[in-house]
Parts: C-alpha cells; structure tokens; sequence
C-alpha cells in the first residue's frame, strides 16, 4: 500500500516519540530533561544498567551508545512490537487519532478477513477456557493442578483450556454464534471432512494452550493430548492466514518485555516447560512450537536478545536438538548475534528441575551456559578415536567444513582460531605457550625485551637467541601466510601443518585462522577480500611489509602452484627446525644450575645450529665468529650475554681477564 505525500510527516509531527518509547523504558531522572525533550533510559534494546539510550523528543529520533540502533517511533515500534513497518503506521496512526488511507479493494479484504479470523479465535479460547471447568475437563484439571502443580491463578494467567471427546463440540458452539464456516475452517479449528460428512474438530480430548503473536493476537493453539495411546502427544494448529508455526513462539511477547527489562532470554523445549520457568521468575522464557527451531525462529529470538541461552533436557533427543541447531545459527552469526547453550541433568526437564531443587539450581544451569563453540567442538570430537594421523586429518577436515558455513569473515576467523586453541590442547600443540609459565616465546624477543635480573636456571630471550633468529620466525611465518593466500589451493594440502604453528608475528595467528576457514576453491582476491572484512587493513599491509616477503618467489609468482609447494615445503620445514634448536635450548637452560661450564659448552653448539637454521648467509657467520682461546665458537653479540650471565652467577665472563676457571 502506497501512503499519501506528507501523510507520515504528519503522523511524525502527531506522536510524541518520548511517549511511545517511555511505555518501554524507565526515564533516567538525573539525565533527562523533559522540558527540553531531552530523555535518557537504560536502552531497550539489548541489556544495560547505565542510561545510554538517548531520545530527542523534538527531534523524533532515538539513539544508544551501546548497541547503536537508532530510528524514529516508526522505526521504535517495528522492533519493540514485531511488526511490519504498515502495522507500526497502523498502530501509531491510531494513537494519533489519524484516519489510515483507504487501501485498494483487495488489501482492504484481506485486512479484514484477518480481523474477523482473529475475533474467531478469541471465540475459541473462551470455549475451551471454559470446557476446562466443566466436568468433561475434571481430568485435565486434576493434570494441571496436582501432577504439574499449576494453581488456580497460573492456570487463569497462561488462558488454559481443555477440547472435549467429541467430533463437533467446538464447531457447533461457533455455528451457534453466526460465524460463517470458511471462517472456522481457516482458523484450523475445524477439518473438512472426505468422507462427505460435516467438518469435524481439530482438537479433541486435549489440554489447550493458546499461542499468540508479539502483539497478543491469539493466532494458533497447542493441544496436549490426555489419551497416552494418542498418535501425536502435542498437536499444534494447522498452518492458516494467521498462524506460522516456523515463524512463531510460544509466550513471544511477555517474554520480549521481560527480556526489555534484563532478565536473560531462555528458550525452552515445550509450553510447560516455558510456563513452568515463568511462574518460577523466568519470565523471559520462549519455546518453538514442537519442530526444531527454524532461521525464522532463530532471527526471531534474536529480535528479542542477542544471546539467547537454549535450555534443553539433557537426554539424546535434547543433545540432538543442540546440534541440529548449530547447523542452522552457523550460517546467520553476526557479531554479537549468537546463542549458548544449558544442557540439563539427563532426565530432568525444567519443570522438574524446579521442583526438586528450586530456581537457585536453574540460575545456576543459566550462569553456566555454554558458548556455542563449545558444542561444536564437542559433538565434532566426542566419541572419536583420533590416534592416527589420518584419523586427525579427517577431523580437521570436518571442523574446517563446518566454520567456511560461517558467513561474517571476522566471526568465521575468530571460530578458527578458537578451533585451532582446542585441536592444540587435544593433540598437545603449543602447551608451552599456553601454559602461562616463563618460556622463551619469540614474540618477546621479536620486540627486544631484556630480562629482569638472571636467575640461575631462568635465562630469558636475549640468552637464548638472538634478535636475528626471532626476526627469521617472523619472515618465515609471513612468507606462508603470503604464500597460502596466493595458492589457497594448497590450504588442503598444508592446512595440518597451518593449524599446528604456534604464530609469534603480530597479527599472524588472526590471518592463519580466517585462511583455514577459507575453501581451497577461493581465489586470492576473495580471500584478500575476506581477511580486509574480518581483519581490516592493517593485517594484510603488516603481512607483506617485510621486504623479504615481497621478494620471496612463491609471492613474486602468484600463479605457480609448483613453486608454491616447494616454497612452503621448505619453510615449514626450515620453521620446524629453528624452533626445535630453540627449544633444545630451553631444555639445556635447566640444567645450568647444576653445571652453568658445562652447559654454556653446549648452548653454543645449540645457538650455533639455531643461527644455521635460520638461514644466515655462511660468509657472514664466519665473519660474525671469533675462535676463543678454548677452542669455542663465541657470536661477538654473545659475548656481552655470557659476560652477563657470568657476571650474574659471579664468574668472569670470557672477555675478561682471567677467562674461564679450569
């Protein structure tokens, strides 16, 4: 529907913005000035304590500080109501007193086929609120009250009703009122019948729950059944003109206005788990409606909080769910859009949760959510023996399959490199680092860091290598990572090897991980691409700074894969060897203690060989070595480090005058 020119500047200049968002928000009175339209509240939209959401009344526009949404009432409206951006105008223009523009014939019908259908369901949850307190309901009632402990008043609040035996109860009521049969029918309160007889009731012998939509429109219901030989325990209404199951919650809006005012979205399997944790404080519980959770649903939720925490029984089909929801969130993350994850006790739904240990246990469950990350890794892991290499390779395969799903490049980078910290605590990779212990790493050397005074067993970067081998891991590094964003064919190939580097270079480890979640069929632009989406600039621009990167062959020559295998054939395994004699020299610094003459024999031999691993040209080392007078092959630049090192253990370094004791 088109709407006239300057109708929406009229309604604008009708609604007072500061009144429609102050039916959503408590005004800061420190902050606001009313007098001047000048508002300030804790932001609806996502969850705060400070008054960072900001209205200007004169203006008619909103905006917060913390999450960044902004808009007009309009705009106000769609997102706090779940509405279409007519409806929002629907709503408004009625606040406003101002006559909506006639719309065209069709519009027009279907608007009104839409309320008259509404005012039909309504009709329906009165009769079935009242077949509950009936005597045909005595055994639903009994159900309610004594084996899920609902009261009286909690039965009244959640409008739960009860479908009688009988083939035509609720159609003879509603034909008893005037309402016209296609009207029943398209409601899905009545199925036609093939076999040429009347239309007969879509629910019979069930406990009704009423499903309405973000605005409280009675829009489908659930049927529990109380026949345990039933086919279907739970049976929803069939899909109509109001009534979607996939874009549907159950118990959307009190929980949207729960969540409003902080208390943390959780979405529950069924309707009494969801009306079971309402009752007990949960007010911001939702639950889909008997299929698993669909994109719609899960945008949905979104809507409503940005990190959803999904409480599921702690049984197979629970953990089922789990997993067949990752699959659907994966595609659609966005950055602070995701969902964690609150496995229950195994055989214990939220209900009887509550019932034996309290709320106390379930705010507990809810503080220990997991993140989704964390199931992933658990249901790509759990159960599989990965005691061979191919056996691994096949795990890295799937886990790298899984995050290319991930459309946000930064997200997708971030998921690898979380990946990547997991596989290296599971196969042992990199645990010195993590350990959060002294070890040389070097990202300290790289930036020139001296030790703190020299303990007897804990000599640090400048003792053990040099500035030039720290500087070599970083170009090696660098020339990989260039090298596999010119050949991403070759990240099937050498993505083992990518995933087990521990990376010192700044900003290496955040290429590395956005280039695993990368497929092997992207083009170098693509990937440059992504990595200036996720990473911005600066990474690329510090990757390729290094002249000896710009000048390396496999870079020079982008279009050879050959040469760019054997380029990194060759640097992994240059790599790997530099940082074996490095760590042969971490080893050998424990025993110094014990034999500080003995050991300085043998941490220059190590030294020696890191400096040949690195690659330095053989002229310049013979240059770079003096012979001592017994007989060792002593870097000039090592010489003020042993001098030191001597010093500090109290013996004379070999530039002094009395040389080495004997």
């Amino acid at each position: 529907m088109s709407l006239p020119p300057g109708f929406l500047d009229e309604l604008r200049a009708r609604t007072s913005l500061a009144q429609v968002v102050g039916r959503k928000v408590m005004w800061d009175a420190r902050k606001s000035n009313q007098g001047k339209g000048d508002m300030w509240a804790p932001c609806p939209f996502h969850q705060e304590k400070t008054a960072s959401f900001h209205v200007d009344d004169r203006k008619g526009y909103y905006y917060c500080f913390g999450c960044h949404e902004k808009g007009d009432a309009i705009s106000f409206v769609q997102e706090t109501e779940n509405v279409g951006f007519m409806e929002a105008i629907e709503i408004l223009a009625q606040e406003a007193g101002m006559q909506m523009p006639a719309r065209d014939p069709k519009a027009q019908e279907k608007a009104d086929r839409r309320t008259e259908l509404s005012r039909v369901m309504e009709e329906a949850v009165k009769f079935y609120r009242l077949q509950l307190q009936t005597g045909a309901g005595a055994a639903a009632r009994a159900y309610l009250l004594e084996r899920r402990g609902l009261s009286p008043d909690a039965i009244a609040r959640w409008e739960i009703g009860f479908a009688p035996e009988g083939w035509q109860n609720l159609w003879d009521h509603l034909a008893a009122k005037g309402i016209a049969p296609d009207l029943i029918l398209g409601c899905g309160l009545a199925k036609p019948s093939d076999k040429g007889r009347q239309p007969y009731d879509t629910f019979r012998n069930r406990i009704i729950f009423p499903i309405r939509d973000g605005r409280g429109r009675a829009t489908g219901f659930g049927g529990r059944a109380m026949d345990p030989n039933d086919n279907a325990k739970y049976l929803n209404s069939p899909e109509t003109e109001l009534f979607d199951k996939g874009r549907s919650l159950f118990n959307q809006g009190p929980a949207r206005e729960a969540a409003g005012k902080g208390q943390p979205l959780v979405v529950a399997e069924g309707y009494m788990d969801v009306i079971a944790l309402s009752e007990a404080g949960f007010g911001a519980t939702v639950a889909p409606l008997g299929t698993a959770i669909t994109e719609d649903q899960l945008r949905l939720l979104w809507r409503i909080h940005d990190e959803p925490i999904v409480a599921l029984d702690g049984d197979t089909a629970g953990l089922r769910a789990a997993m067949r929801l990752i699959d659907v969130a994966l595609p659609l993350l966005e950055a602070g859009k995701s969902l964690r994850f609150c496995l229950l006790p195994e055989g214990q739904d939220p209900d009887e949760l509550l019932k034996a240990k309290g709320p106390e246990a379930m705010q507990a469950l809810l503080d220990a959510a997991q993140p989704m990350v964390a199931l992933l890794w658990q249901r790509e892991t759990e159960g599989k023996v990965l005691d061979s290499p191919e056996r691994r390779a096949a795990l890295d395969k799937a886990l790298r399959a899984v995050i290319r799903r991930i459309a946000d490049p930064a997200i997708r980078a971030h998921y690898a490199e979380e990946i990547r910290h997991r596989r290296g605590e599971l196969f042992g990779f990199g645990a010195q680092r993590r350990s959060g212990g002294s070890a040389w790493t070097p990202r300290r050397a790289a930036r020139g860091r001296a030790p703190d005074a020299v303990p007897v067993a804990g000599t640090r970067a400048s003792l053990l290598a040099g500035a030039d081998e720290a500087q070599t891991l970083l170009l090696r590094e660098a020339v990989i990572l260039a090298t596999l964003i010119r050949a991403p064919c070759l990240l099937e190939e050498f993505g083992h090897a990518l995933e087990e580097m521990d990376f010192a270079g700044p900003g290496h480890a955040a290429v590395a991980a956005l280039l695993l979640s990368c497929d092997p069929q992207d083009t170098q632009a693509g990937i440059e691409e992504k990595i200036l989406a996720g990473l911005g600039p600066e990474a690329l621009e510090t990757l390729h700074a290094p002249r000896h990167v710009s000048l390396a062959p496999s870079v020079r020559k982008p279009g050879d894969t050959e040469l760019a295998r054997l380029c990194l054939t060759e640097e992994f395994a240059k790599l790997a060897a530099l940082r074996g004699a490095v760590r042969e020299i971490e080893e050998a610094v424990a025993g110094f203690a014990e034999a500080p003459e003995a050991w300085i024999d043998h941490r220059l031999s190590l030294s020696a060989r890191a400096r040949e691993m690195a690659g330095r040209n053989q002229d310049n080392d013979r240059a770079d070595f003096d012979i001592a007078e017994n007989g060792a092959r002593i870097d000039r630049d090592e010489r003020s480090d042993l001098d030191a090192l001597l010093n500090a253990i109290g013996l004379d370094g070999p530039g002094g005058g009395t040389g080495r004791q004997e």
